[in-house]
């Protein structure tokens, strides 16, 4: 089963979809995902956390205002590549920090399936 903190995230996610009248078809799309697929997750019929939870949570808690401190900390990958990357030390926290803020200079990341749309 979806562990509480991550169902909470699906139900804020529905809820932030529906306040700004984002579409499971409009997810499905900007993700590269079925709209059923979306639907389910939305629903809260997933039995596990998967990449694509995240990645819906994700795009809906941008509409909201960004991405929360507790996303952040229940985002494994993440938090997998700071522990990889990072020394610990501050000097390398700033460093890793600025890495982190230059991606935001290539604008909002795309699905493949939308910058295909782009190319073609």
């Amino acid at each position: 089963m979806i562990a509480l903190n991550a169902k909470s995230r699906v139900e804020r996610a529905r809820n932030i979809c529906k306040l700004h009248g984002i579409t499971q078809a409009q997810i499905a799309a900007d993700l590269g995902a079925s709209q059923p697929q979306i639907s389910r997750i939305l629903q809260g019929q997933g039995q596990k956390a998967t990449r694509l939870v995240e990645e819906v949570c994700l795009y809906a808690e941008r509409y909201a205002g960004g991405v929360t401190t507790d996303s952040v900390k229940a985002n494994d990958e993440l938090i997998d590549a700071l522990a990889m990357t990072w020394d610990g030390s501050a000097k390398h926290a700033k460093a890793l920090s600025s890495v982190i803020r230059s991606l935001a200079a290539l604008g909002p990341l795309q699905s493949v399936t939308t910058h295909k749309k782009k190319v073609q």
